[in-house]
Order: C-alpha cells, then structure tokens, then sequence
C-alpha cells in the first residue's frame, strides 16, 4: 500500500471508473484510481442555512493527515460513491460520517470534470456530482477527515474565492462557484 493512504480506511474501497459522459466502464480501489491517475465517480456536498441575514454556506477544512490538499478548504463533504451505490445514497451516507450532522432535501446542480495532480505523485481525475442540500444539526466532523468546519455568508464566500483562491482545494473553486451561482 502507498503509505500516503495509511490513515485512509476507504483506501480499498472499489470507486466506479467512468467514461467522459459518466457511464461506467469499471471498478478500481480507491488508491488505484488515486496513483494511477483513473477517471471515476466523485461528489461534491454543500451544506447550506438560512441564519436570518440570508444564506449561508458550510466549509470543511481538509484534515492534516489528508492523503493530499490537507489543511485547505472545501465544500462541506466530498467523496465517492462504491461500486453498485447511487450518487445521492453514497452523500447521505458520507455527510454523517465526515461531519457528524445530516443532510436535506439534496439535489444534483452540475457535473464537471477536473484533473489535479499534487506534488506527492497522487492525481485527481474525477466526474463530480455537485449536490446542494440543507443541514440537519450541529457539525461535529470526525477528526480523520476534517481540520476544521465554518459557516460563511454567500457574499463573504464569493469576496474570499476571488481575493484567496489558493485556500480551496483543487475543485472547491469551481464547486462553490456552481453553487453561488444558483437560485
């Protein structure tokens, strides 16, 4: 096993290769399709809030022991479905496993596809899903997976991608633009 999935319990899940319209072609663990550059599935959650000013939105801050982009912020949960699981059964799933807290009413906005290779030889090459939904509870993230959690206005999230982009992990930008872009 690559050492940088060490504290990576998933890293044997199987994750579904996709083609470039999304249409499964094959399996391949996550370390593989991670070391070896695969296309295959992903998602993109973001947690909103109404808090009385006007909409908010939840941004996770990628754990320390991160296999890559670790210490940077992103949406509220990204991860990928398993072999035989839907895109919205896997993020109902993930959102109480990465955060501690439940997730509503999600519906998929977009799709994209983005390649990001990272200084330590790892590649992502994905078919996000981008899903917006509402959270259910108080955020309490499983330290494995998350640094940091915080709510941020939708105003103050579009002023801090365009004066920081290099604080948001490689997809964040174009995730959080998808969703800013919204309603």
């Amino acid at each position: 096993m690559n050492e940088l999935f060490a504290n990576d319990a998933a890293v044997n899940d199987l994750l579904i290769l996709v083609d470039g319209r999304d249409e499964e072609i094959g399996q391949a663990t996550k370390e593989q399709a991670h070391t070896q550059g695969l296309l295959h599935r992903a998602f993109s959650v973001v947690l909103r809030r109404e808090d009385g000013q006007g909409r908010q939105i939840l941004l996770a801050q990628r754990a320390q022991g991160k296999y890559h982009s670790s210490g940077l912020w992103a949406n509220s949960c990204c991860s990928h479905p398993r072999a035989g699981e839907q895109v919205l059964d896997a993020a109902y799933r993930r959102v109480p496993e990465e955060l501690g807290c439940q997730a509503r009413d999600l519906r998929e906005i977009a799709g994209f596809i983005y390649r990001a290779e990272f200084d330590n030889g790892l590649c992502e090459y994905e078919y996000d899903h981008v899903l917006v939904g509402e959270c259910v509870g108080t955020p309490d993230p499983d330290p494995s997976e998350v640094g940091d959690v915080r709510w941020v206005s939708e105003q103050d999230l579009a002023a801090e991608l365009a004066a920081h982009p290099e604080r948001f992990s490689a997809w964040a930008f174009t995730v959080l633009s998808l969703v800013l872009a919204q309603d």
